[in-house]
């Protein structure tokens, strides 16, 4: 360590990591506006938070995949970090989201956008929502940022029109609920037919498959417009968390061939 530098401390890091999780992977750069905001809040420089955001990248198996190293220089608390998360996504964010909003000063709720007009005013069923809502807008956020904020299949970038899927959907899967190698950036069309089994992605090799309940519908124009116009084709892949074949292979189950 050069003189004047200070050790990393765990909270600083699980908040670096945070962000890591919410950023598009070009956007790791120093003069990005939300590096700049945690740099001020943690009294460290820019440049500082994108070196380690670049430690962290040195873990992820996606980019070492695409033959991607990330920095050299990561430490062993970086690697205990990262596995901290990478082994229990669902426990590690929301302690990580509990954290940025103490440094912060508001609320978990609040700095997802859950509104207290649709929560329960007291009780358990309230805190159950507000876990829900938490998770569901952690979740959303990281997948998008992961697909760079562009629909896996057709390419829209409307992030409106865009959804979080889960691969293996949320209540079947309690483990990885948070885990984004178990989520896609889907429009909504294909969301929900991907939801009802109507489309799949190849655990083998990352391609779509449709199914033959609709090839088989009458209007055959628009769902060769918006399915079989992309049957075979390669979805376009995340530059971290590429998403898993494991579940994958339990969606692929379930596809109506």
């Amino acid at each position: 360590m050069k003189e004047g530098q200070k050790l990393w401390t765990k909270d600083e890091l699980i908040l670096a990591i945070n962000l890591y999780c919410k950023l598009p992977f070009g956007k790791m750069h120093s003069r990005n506006e939300d590096i700049k905001k945690l740099a001020e809040i943690i009294g460290r420089t820019p440049s500082s938070i994108a070196l380690k955001l670049g430690n962290f990248a040195s873990f992820d198996r996606t980019l070492k995949e695409r033959g991607i190293k990330g920095a050299s220089n990561a430490s062993k608390l970086d690697k205990l970090v990262w596995d901290e998360f990478y082994n229990n996504w669902d426990v590690a964010l929301i302690e990580s989201e509990k954290l940025l909003a103490k440094v912060r000063h508001t609320t978990v709720e609040k700095l997802n956008g859950v509104s207290e007009k649709d929560l329960q005013k007291e009780g358990i069923d309230r805190e159950r929502m507000i876990k829900t809502r938490v998770n569901q807008s952690v979740f959303r956020t990281i997948v998008l940022a992961t697909y760079n904020n562009t629909c896996c299949i057709t390419s829209i970038n409307n992030t409106n029109l865009l959804i979080a899927s889960h691969i293996v959907p949320w209540s079947k899967d309690q483990k990885n609920r948070l885990n984004p190698t178990n989520g896609l950036c889907l429009n909504a069309l294909h969301d929900k037919a991907f939801d009802k089994g109507l489309i799949t992605i190849s655990a083998k090799d990352y391609t779509i498959r449709v199914s033959s309940k609709l090839k088989g519908e009458k209007n055959l124009q628009f769902i060769e417009l918006n399915f079989i116009e992309y049957e075979g084709k390669k979805i376009n892949l995340p530059d971290k968390f590429l998403p898993s074949k494991e579940q994958l292979k339990v969606h692929n189950e379930s596809f109506i061939s």
